[in-house]
């Protein structure tokens, strides 16, 4: 299954923690575990410095406990935690799927299940509040969508329209319907 995978499973870049200004960078492959560095000093004894590369295979880093120590250091312990799951060969396979499969996936989860899975990561968090999904969640809820509908989803957002009761929906339709009469009767 893990052929499927790209051939970079991981990056993510840095700043070292105050007062340095080094820069970091951190690349877990498919066969290797990378960790680059930048010296950035004012300091005349370290202008000369050159960047720095630290290549190991995963089982080398998963026994490498300095380099361990330094990527928690720079990158925090939930980067260490999820690069040593991957480097142990645990694939987190759903983070992986392009959003419009999950889309697809998440819009046949119950209102309860969407609200849950929406606090399992920033990326579903952002696809659980999407207009995408809500568009597609008013759809299979409703019968037909009027084009007055899809004009004030515009406006407001799919999600709102699914959340806002049927009266509530008409008032705001028929509001807009008079907004709009009146400026055209300004432009005429």
């Amino acid at each position: 299954m893990a052929s499927w995978l790209p051939e970079t499973l991981f990056e993510i870049v840095g700043q070292g923690q105050a007062p340095s200004k080094d820069y970091y960078q951190l690349l877990v492959t498919q066969t290797q575990m990378i960790f680059r560095w930048w010296k950035i000093s004012l300091r005349s004894e370290f202008r000369t410095a050159k960047p720095g590369e630290i290549k190991e295979t995963h089982e080398d880093f998963l026994d490498n406990s300095n380099l361990q120590v330094q990527i928690a250091l720079v990158f925090g312990a939930r980067v260490l935690d999820y690069v040593f799951n991957l480097c142990q060969g645990k694939f987190d396979y759903l983070e992986r799927l392009s959003d419009k499969l999950l889309l697809k996936i998440i819009c046949y989860l119950d209102l309860e299940d969407v609200a849950r899975l929406s606090q399992t990561s920033s990326k579903f968090a952002k696809l659980c509040k999407s207009d995408s999904l809500w568009e597609q969640i008013v759809q299979s809820a409703c019968d037909t969508i009027t084009s007055d509908m899809r004009a004030l989803a515009m406006d407001v957002g799919w999600r709102q329209m699914f959340f806002t009761n049927k009266i509530q929906l008409q008032r705001q339709i028929r509001k807009k319907k008079q907004r709009q009469g009146k400026h055209k009767e300004k432009h005429i």
